[in-house]
């Protein structure tokens, strides 16, 4: 079994066991568990074969955008990320039409199971419809709850909060305006527990808007329920969808979106890797790898194709720190294995991006992480403007960025709707937009490490050079001897004054980028205590351990003179004897050491250098339909410019997920064949967002042959 048992962060409870079975295998799952996190926590990594080329098909997403995890259950096709396992299932793996079910649907001659009410769908008008329950539907629906508007926020998972609760990392950003220093799942829970505080905001959970139509109502399907909603008001606060990649092996089980890894690992407790890869230095990318060193899986490495890493240099010193090499300026070349990951090959890239033949290194691995940015979920907020209703957007639905912004963000456009039907008057306030723009900021500037400045006897180390909003730190000091080296709270901090060595500022940091230094027992051997949410036991007082300073470099070993266990914080404290000549630059234990790159073999490194043109022409790009990137280059060289001719050549674009995770992709193979974009007309957007059975339409249920031969007593 692959689940993991103790966690430094989430709480790790009993649940109830179910069986289920898997091509005939008798399996153990959670009672309400989906089907994907069930087969992986029983190590089975390949749910189906394709029926084009029976490659095989795991997961990618793991958020119901694509349809890679399709199996059978009970004979009805389901996504497994989202698709509840039960006492008693019978799973099959998809393997092609010879094998597909027949469904009894057809109305008449008892062959489909009419609902209470069939025939018929409740319609509800509210005066504002939130689509999302994430951090920026969240503080909407605060918002217009407490001028008690009548609300419905809809969510597709069972708890709210979006991706909040997928991440056991404390928060950059604001305290005063998003929770900044407090983890993602605690900010999640404060936010649902603000909005049911408010007795207009009904809450739907489990819920999947299916449509926006034309006569300005909104299809969401509840359960088993379909409704349509007419808001007043709609609010799109839908999120972000991963962004694929091309490379070959890019379909292998074991290569995945970061998201569908903090899935499994932080919300479902499942350790689906032992060696880990990551593709993308963004926050997405590193914060991923570190919540796999949580979990007590070994990060192999990280590559960034820029000179540098795009996410926050706290967070990536984070994993340099503890001994994860992070290459920059490296490419993915090719993943590679039988059935399921085995091996991943890296290069360096010239000045075009482009991989440098006989740079290659290849590394022993079982997932390979894509985190190569977002897209937003913006197509229900699209329809909705065409159809002309009353419609607003926030979030990563309207602009990728982090959560804080997020939040900020439905705040803002709550006071649009609120303005919009009548109920408050004037503009928003001029300076929150201003501090919109500064909680989604880039990094800025990285400064050098200042000489220190004080006597003090006890003192903090701020390992914290970039510029970037947050501001945690200069809140919680009780002597307030902590400030912002500027006015803005993009401005590094600063620490002059007294301090009491009280560990505040070490525990509230989302970086763990603070230190306290202590002379006052012995001033030749100071105690430096550095902040470690790891695993508890892994380092014991009277330990060894290596140090390293603010980005990484080795300082040498030394002994751990205590560990303090800050439960209520989840964060640990090592305190080591550290020499007075290294005491003010370490900054983390340094737990592994980078490994070396497999040695090639024979004529392997040769053939791993640029791809040949045929094998990169073969590399998938349309997952659903297992479309090529050389079908889709020579359907562009032939004059197609419009996507849905593409689709009608090559099947690209038409399989489940409607076009979901191969779209910018072809976007951008258009561009590198030089074609202008303003040439390129782009998919006709389907009736439905999201796959359901028509039946639900008329609130009917769908039952398999077997089951409606089980109705006629069997015959």
């Amino acid at each position: 079994m692959e689940r993991i048992t103790q966690h430094v962060i989430l709480p790790v409870t009993d649940k109830k066991k179910i069986r289920f079975t898997f091509e005939g295998r008798s399996l153990e799952a959670f009672e309400d568990e989906v089907i994907s996190s069930a087969l992986f926590a029983n190590g089975i990594k390949i749910f189906s074969e394709h029926k084009k080329d029976s490659s095989p098909q795991g997961i990618f997403c793991a958020n119901g955008q694509c349809a890679q995890c399709t199996v059978i259950a009970d004979g009805l096709p389901v996504k497994a990320c989202v698709a509840k396992v039960r006492d008693g299932m019978r799973l099959e793996p998809l393997k092609g039409s010879p094998l597909l079910p027949k469904i009894a649907c057809a109305s008449g001659g008892g062959a489909a199971q009419p609902g209470e009410q069939f025939g018929r769908v409740t319609e509800l008008e509210v005066d504002a419809l939130i689509i999302g329950g994430g951090p920026s539907g969240l503080a909407a629906a605060a918002e217009l709850g407490k001028l008690n508007v009548g609300t419905l926020i809809i969510d597709d998972k069972h708890k709210l909060g979006g991706k909040l609760i997928l991440q056991t990392h404390k928060f950059f950003g604001s305290v005063e305006d998003c929770y900044a220093g407090t983890r993602g799942i605690d900010i999640a829970d404060k936010l649902e527990a603000r909005l049911r505080e408010y007795p207009s905001v009904k809450i739907w959970l489990n819920a999947t808007c299916v449509a926006v139509f034309s006569d300005k109502k909104v299809g969401v399907l509840y359960g088993d329920k379909y409704f349509l909603i007419r808001p007043k008001a709609l609010i799109s606060a839908t999120g972000a969808r991963e962004k694929s990649l091309v490379f070959p092996g890019n379909t292998l089980p074991g290569v995945y979106g970061a998201g569908a890894f903090q899935t499994l690992v932080n919300r479902d407790l499942i350790r689906p890797a032992k060696r880990l890869f990551v593709v993308g230095g963004g926050n997405v990318g590193i914060i991923a790898a570190y919540h796999a060193l949580q979990a007590d899986i070994r990060v192999v490495g990280l590559i960034e194709a820029l000179p540098r890493c795009g996410g926050y240099k706290v967070h990536a010193d984070k994993l340099q720190r503890l001994g994860v090499p992070i290459y920059t300026r490296h490419t993915i070349v090719r993943a590679e294995g039988a059935k399921e990951l085995e091996a991943v090959t890296i290069a360096e890239v010239d000045g075009r991006f482009k991989a440098v033949p006989g740079t290659e290194k290849t590394f022993k691995a079982d997932t390979l992480l894509i985190a190569v940015g977002l897209n937003s979920v913006n197509e229900f907020h699209r329809q909705a403007v065409e159809f002309g209703m009353n419609a607003f957007v926030c979030g990563d639905a309207e602009e990728i960025a982090e959560a804080s912004a997020a939040m900020f963000s439905g705040k803002i456009v709550s006071h649009k709707v609120l303005k919009s039907l009548g109920i408050m008057a004037g503009e928003v306030p001029q300076f929150w937009f201003e501090r919109l723009e500064v909680l989604k900021s880039r990094p800025g500037e990285t400064l050098k490490p200042s000489a220190k400045s004080h006597d003090n006897a006890v003192y903090p180390v701020l390992h914290c050079l970039q510029e970037i909003p947050c501001n945690p730190c200069v809140t919680v000091c009780p002597k307030k001897s902590i400030k912002l080296s500027g006015e803005s709270i993009m401005t590094v901090p600063k620490f002059s004054g007294e301090c009491i060595g009280c560990f505040k500022c070490l525990l509230i940091c989302p970086g763990l980028a603070v230190t306290l230094v202590d002379y006052r027992k012995d001033k030749n051997c100071p105690l430096v205590a550095v902040p470690f949410e790891i695993a508890r036991g892994c380092v014991k007082k009277g330990d060894m351990v290596n140090m390293a300073d603010w980005e990484g470099a080795d300082l040498g070993a030394a002994e751990v003179a205590d560990v303090k266990d800050f439960k209520a914080e989840n964060t640990m404290m090592i305190i080591v004897k550290a020499k007075p000549e290294i005491a003010d630059r370490i900054a983390s234990v340094r737990l592994f050491d980078p490994e070396a790159a497999m040695e090639a073999v024979g004529e392997t490194r040769a053939l791993r250098g640029a791809a040949t043109k045929e094998a990169d022409d073969s590399v998938i790009v349309c997952r659903c339909e297992r479309v090529s990137l050389g079908e889709i280059r020579r359907a562009i060289k032939s004059g197609v410019r419009d996507m849905n001719q593409l689709k009608a050549v090559t099947r690209a674009g038409m399989g489940a997920c409607g076009a979901k995770t191969c779209e910018s992709l072809i976007l951008s193979i258009f561009r590198s064949e030089g074609v202008d974009l303003k040439e390129v007309t782009g998919f006709s957007g389907r009736p439905l967002f999201v796959e359901v059975p028509l039946g639900v339409f008329s609130n009917m249920k769908c039952r398999t042959e077997a089951e409606e031969k089980a109705s006629w007593g069997g015959f």
